[in-house]
């Protein structure tokens, strides 16, 4: 493969896939890095066309994180792009939530950016450029029920993207992405979407009248880390119809 690296956690379904696609449609040698779907991640492959390689990582363990990224700097050279999409929730009200379902949430939304950056900037810095983009959730800027876990991650992922803006400035730009509700299949099963009634109540709050789509968020993507974003760094851009103008 050639032209530059990009790396995407959580990049072999859903968003994280479009988001993979995109970059390799821009240019990009992809490292996908997934958790245990080996299915999806070889359809991720098949998919790139020949761009796409990869990579089975527990974004939990710091040690493991570090292995992957020295093979993919080794083999590849700095990254330009980095994408921190991986993510889970385990959704429960606050006094049913375990010690496991506080730590695996934490582990994965916010210590997995926090592994995954911190093994590769240097290299990144070293290089002179690149674009670190967090993928965020509003609710991470505003409060829901049943979900402290994911919202608090989420929230601090948000700071962790300003506070990192302005260590890795000059060279480095870092971005938070904050998709609402996305048309894939894990949103319809989080939230009920395929009842209508759900759907219908969904959509009466959202300005432009429909749900957001995988490539409305690799659009996003493109123009951060594209040129046209090359005087920007340290924000949040939401991408939700509208549904939340805070």
């Amino acid at each position: 493969m050639t032209g530059s690296l990009a790396v995407v956690s959580g990049g072999t379904r859903g968003i994280g896939l479009a988001l993979s696609l995109r970059l390799a449609r821009l240019g990009h040698r992809v490292a996908a890095l997934y958790r245990g779907d080996e299915r999806a991640a070889r359809e991720a492959a098949a998919l790139g066309d020949g761009r796409i390689e990869v990579h089975r990582v527990d974004l939990t363990s710091p040690d493991r994180v570090r292995e992957a990224c020295a093979l993919l700097l080794a083999e590849h050279g700095a990254p330009e792009v980095l994408v921190n999409n991986a993510g889970v929730n385990r959704d429960r009200p606050f006094l049913e939530l375990t010690d496991e379902d506080w730590d695996r949430v934490l582990a994965t939304n916010l210590s997995g950016p926090f592994h995954l950056t911190r093994a590769l900037a240097p290299a990144m810095l070293a290089a002179g450029r690149g674009t670190v983009v967090n993928i965020g959730a509003t609710t991470g800027i505003r409060p829901r029920a049943n979900g402290v876990n994911y919202c608090a991650s989420k929230a601090g992922l948000l700071h962790f993207t300003r506070c990192l803006a302005l260590e890795l400035a000059p060279h480095v730009r870092v971005h938070s992405l904050v998709p609402g509700f996305t048309d894939t299949p894990e949103v319809v099963e989080r939230y009920g979407l395929a009842d209508p009634g759900r759907r219908a109540e969904v959509l009466g709050r959202i300005p432009l009248g429909s749900l957001g789509t995988a490539e409305d968020i690799a659009d996003a993507l493109e123009f951060l880390v594209g040129r046209s974003g090359r005087y920007i760094t340290g924000q949040q851009l939401i991408v939700d119809g509208g549904n939340f103008m805070g």
